[in-house]
């Protein structure tokens, strides 16, 4: 018999805040997280000057011991864990170190000192600067790892690197685990820390913005005069559970996963398929038994690229026709990688249990090439919503959607 999975632990780290209080007054004054990032100006050749950078530093309570094998995504990563766990009344519980909690979590790579520290070893042909942590600081799978160190998580674990769909599959991953019978309880998410090397990526494909002297004016998804990307940093974690194991403790439980699907184009790394996007959102859909119009809202990926807006656009237009409001956290967040699909859950549970969803912030004039929708633009929209999707598409043609229902306690 398929088990039915709630959502009873939520956190996140973001450029626009650490607490669903503070995200929430950001989202609401509109009031983005783009910078512009003076020191990347030693940096030869390279175009944008713009990143979203998350306020934050080891927590005090952390010790050098705890940390050493951490680089600064296993380190957001791990307290995201730490404030959901608290959050779903689980820190310190028994049930973390019983085989019954696993953990899915992932991030594009691992952290890119310590991948310097590697370069510096090819390039120069010295071992100086390696030590015994770099490593496993640099490994794609630190955050999972560390997570399950630092809180003695002794279940499956799922390691999802996946660029911008990380989080998302380690969210869907968590919840086949528990639909299954696998696990009683995951910890799901993904982080990623903002690099001049990741901006990169997307700048030799001429995809970042460049309005660099008008930080607060980008980026812009949707919108004709949109010039492309911005890098942000973060992590998020949602804590999955079984729901008689929920009710049986008496958890809060925020939301219930009813819908994931996920699938890959098998076309292009870096060319986004509308068609694959579709079926993504479909089986999600097919998952959850419903149809497209009980979406009440659709969290779009929207990173504010020329093919990657288009593209989303007439696959969301396809599967949901023009009436379902749409909106991008990554217009304030700028594009967090492995921690976007976490963070866009995240914010879109809490706001449809507030019955109110932001606007993408500097959509103005919305690009005729996009499709025709009902993007929610200049301020929030009050909509009482059963049913959210959460969509994220990444490089390599992978596609995720995560549909989450609304729940009356």
């Amino acid at each position: 018999m398929l088990k039915r999975v709630v959502v009873t632990g939520m956190a996140g780290i973001s450029p626009i805040g650490n607490d669903w209080q503070q995200v929430a007054a950001r989202l609401k004054a509109q009031a983005t997280g783009i910078q512009f990032i003076g020191e990347w100006d030693k940096y030869v050749g390279l175009n944008t000057r713009l990143g979203a950078p998350a306020d934050f530093t080891r927590p005090a309570h952390y010790s050098r011991k705890q940390t050493r094998g951490m680089g600064r995504i296993a380190l957001m990563a791990t307290y995201a864990t730490e404030l959901a766990l608290i959050d779903a009344g689980l820190l310190n519980d028994p049930i973390l170190n019983s085989g019954q909690m696993g953990i899915a979590y992932g991030s594009s790579a691992g952290s890119y000192e310590a991948l310097a520290e590697f370069g510096n070893m090819l390039l120069n042909h010295t071992v100086n600067g390696l030590n015994a942590t770099s490593y496993i600081r640099m490994m794609s799978h630190t955050a999972a790892v560390n997570i399950g160190i630092f809180f003695g998580i002794n279940g499956r674990v799922y390691t999802t690197s996946s660029a911008c769909t990380s989080s998302s599959q380690g969210i869907g991953y968590a919840y086949e685990a528990i639909k299954h019978g696998h696990q009683k309880l995951m910890v799901a998410g993904g982080a990623d820390e903002l690099c001049a090397s990741e901006a990169a990526v997307f700048d030799t494909l001429f995809a970042t913005s460049t309005r660099n002297g008008t930080p607060e004016k980008s980026p812009r998804p949707f919108d004709r005069d949109r010039d492309g990307l911005v890098i942000g940093e973060g992590a998020g974690t949602l804590i999955l559970e079984e729901r008689g194991h929920a009710l049986a403790r008496g958890a809060r439980i925020h939301a219930e996963l009813v819908g994931f699907g996920t699938n890959s184009d098998g076309l292009h790394v870096t060319q986004p398929d509308s068609n694959s996007m579709q079926t993504a959102m479909r089986l999600a859909l097919q998952d959850a038994g419903l149809d497209a119009s009980a979406i009440g809202y659709v969290s779009a990926h929207g990173t504010a690229t020329a093919h990657g807006d288009v593209a989303e656009s007439h696959a969301t237009a396809a599967v949901f026709g023009a009436k379902t409001p749409v909106s991008s956290l990554k217009s304030f967040t700028g594009h967090t990688l492995g921690a976007c699909g976490a963070l866009e859950a995240w914010v879109a549970i809490n706001m449809m249990n507030e019955g109110w969803f932001h606007a993408t912030a500097n959509l103005e004039n919305i690009d005729p090439a996009c499709a025709h929708l009902d993007y929610i633009k200049g301020d929030i929209r009050n909509l009482n919503c059963g049913y959210v999707m959460s969509n994220n598409f990444a490089f390599g043609g992978i596609n995720t959607a995560l549909i989450f229902k609304h729940i009356t306690q």
